[in-house]
């Protein structure tokens, strides 16, 4: 298999996450009876698939990596669904899910900004044209993962027994 450059396994790690965010978007739908707060993760999981999507096509343009970068891909998105699943165990509920999406998605922010200076020092017109498109999303799907867990919160009984 291909060797991957540290720009090529972020690419990578992009496309991973953004499939790992589909599935934790499910996961978090499930015991949520909020239906703005669904449908802001629905809105989510379609611009996650989008970056995917994105991702996958700028992997088809590098000759000889795309193979290796989407099993670095595969890899990732294995590494945070079994974070996903650790931290959201069977009785999760609908504020554990945001405040889970809450963490993920300040890490996914920081990892567009890595992105982008890597990018910038290669000079990847089309890597950056990915990180100029998905960090305003990202940005809001970190803000919308917050604003969701205060609202949630906000409804809690904090003196209730677990």
């Amino acid at each position: 298999m291909a060797e991957l450059t540290v720009l090529e396994t972020k690419l990578a790690e992009v496309i991973g996450l953004a499939q790992a965010a589909q599935g934790t978007g499910e996961k978090v739908l499930g015991p949520l009876e909020h239906d703005d707060l669904k449908s802001e993760l629905d809105r989510m999981q379609k611009e996650a698939e989008e970056t995917e999507r994105r991702g996958t096509e700028l992997a088809d343009n590098l000759d000889g990596k795309k193979t290796a970068i989407l099993e670095k891909a595969r890899e990732t998105k294995q590494e945070a669904t079994e974070m996903m699943r650790t931290y959201l165990g069977a009785d999760a509920d609908g504020l554990d899910g945001f405040e889970f999406l809450t963490m993920a998605e300040a890490g996914e922010v920081g990892h567009r900004e890595v992105r982008g200076g890597l990018g910038d020092k290669a000079g990847k017109s089309d890597l950056q044209e990915l990180v100029q498109w998905a960090t305003p999303i990202q940005q809001r799907h970190f803000e919308t993962a917050r604003q969701g867990s205060l609202k949630l919160a906000a409804g809690e009984d904090p003196n209730k027994e677990e």
